[in-house]
């Protein structure tokens, strides 16, 4: 059995921050494949799956995101699953905006869910960072996560949010390889090869009205 766990804050005031995009990803993996529905469970909202042919547990955690890791710590050892079967889905500030990498353990890049998660569970989960990229300034980071994704990024983030729920069995199978380049050609097919931040759009306008 798989864990697969999306990362955000709850309630209706932060469904649409940039932050909460791992809540987004899994929503749509559930909605795709047909998941039982969401019931309060483990800190957390928590439904079951079934992905080609793994059986997957999806939960998103209700603590806050700094907190996140007591979620997850209590699903992991209700079911026993071992750390290289959990799946966390987050935001990625170093990747550019609409682009995924795969990655086990590694650092968690001062992202509080992933440091909340590392601390309570261990680091060797296996992490799909969904990129949001970086607002430019160190300064600006906390507004930036914490604000709604602009209307004009919507359509990359249901792209993005729809190809990891149409992959979604090869993640679950271990196929971390497979299930990125699914998604990169997913994408690159829908146009979203080189996507811009708010404050890049901003300044190529900038430029081109000068």
């Amino acid at each position: 059995m798989r864990l697969i766990v999306g990362l955000g804050n709850p309630g209706q005031r932060y469904a649409r921050n940039r932050h909460n995009i791992g809540f987004m990803g899994v929503d749509e993996i559930a909605r795709v494949h047909r998941a039982s529905p969401f019931r309060r469970r483990f800190q957390g909202e928590a439904a079951e799956v079934v992905l080609g042919t793994e059986r997957a547990i999806l939960l998103k955690p209700q603590t806050f995101m700094n907190e996140s890791g007591r979620s997850v710590a209590e699903a992991q050892r209700f079911y026993k699953i071992a750390l290289a079967d959990v799946i966390v889905l987050h935001d990625e500030l170093d990747l550019a905006p609409a682009k995924l990498r795969v990655k086990l353990g590694g650092g968690n890049a001062g992202h509080n869910g992933l440091r909340s998660i590392t601390a309570q569970c261990g680091n060797d989960y296996r992490r799909v960072r969904l990129g949001i990229g970086h607002p430019g300034d160190k300064a600006l980071v906390h507004a930036y996560v914490l604000n709604d994704f602009a209307k004009a990024e919507e359509p990359w983030v249901e792209d993005l949010c729809r190809a990891v729920a149409d992959h979604a069995a090869l993640l679950a199978a271990g196929d971390d390889p497979g299930f990125q380049n699914k998604v990169h050609l997913a994408m690159a097919g829908r146009g979203w090869d080189a996507v811009k931040t708010p404050a890049e759009a901003g300044k190529a306008k900038g430029r081109a009205e000068t």
